[in-house]
């Protein structure tokens, strides 16, 4: 096959021949999928989210440590004046202070915008999953009508006992997040109300 005539899917399947056999062609498709997004997302990112994550990245490993362990150390052994050099920094180091308080100011700001951004892709993912669940949850749904209808077709009877009538009711997100709430704030009242006894 030459490589001119092909479509990306077909690239892609080359590009992948050797993909583990104990996985199905599907979920390789799949983790293809979301890493491409992964690439894609991080490709997106400005020079400033970029810098803002190499600081991050670089001040959440133990060199990051070890380079102030040597910066303080050496900082101090040189503002003693007792190897020769006049020192500038005289104890109790007050310009260490404030230079170490500007980087802790920049660095937690640094830290904030990679938080943020992250906060963001985490949203966005939860986003898609909400869909996906919804999708699965109205095919289930209907899969399971289809079967119901099948079944009295057939003339099978159901189960007296049989949860299908309820399995077969279309859930709405609205619905649920409402009787989340109302259940929540009835947990809130009983609490408050045993507190209350409880004191009396």
């Amino acid at each position: 096959m030459q490589q001119g005539g092909m479509n990306e899917e077909e690239k892609e399947y080359l590009d992948y021949e050797d993909d583990n056999p104990a996985l199905s062609k599907v979920i390789e498709r799949n983790i293809r999928t979301i890493i491409r997004l992964r690439v894609k997302a991080a490709n997106k990112r400005n020079l400033q989210d970029r810098i803002a994550d190499l600081i991050t990245s670089f001040s959440g490993h133990i060199v990051f440590v070890y380079v102030h362990i040597v910066w303080f150390g050496a900082w101090i052994v040189l503002n003693t004046g007792k190897i020769g050099v006049h020192p500038f920094d005289p104890f109790p180091y007050g310009l260490l202070t404030m230079v170490v308080s500007l980087e802790a100011i920049f660095l937690s700001t640094f830290v904030l915008i990679s938080q943020n951004r992250l906060s963001e892709d985490s949203e966005y993912r939860a986003n898609l999953n909400l869909q996906i669940s919804l999708v699965t949850e109205h095919e289930v749904t209907r899969v399971l009508q289809m079967l119901d209808a099948i079944q009295d077709k057939m003339g099978i009877e159901n189960d007296e006992d049989s949860e299908l009538a309820d399995l077969e009711m279309e859930t709405k997100p609205e619905d649920v997040l409402v009787e989340i709430e109302r259940l929540q704030q009835l947990a809130l009242k009983r609490k408050k109300f045993r507190n209350r006894h409880q004191r009396e």
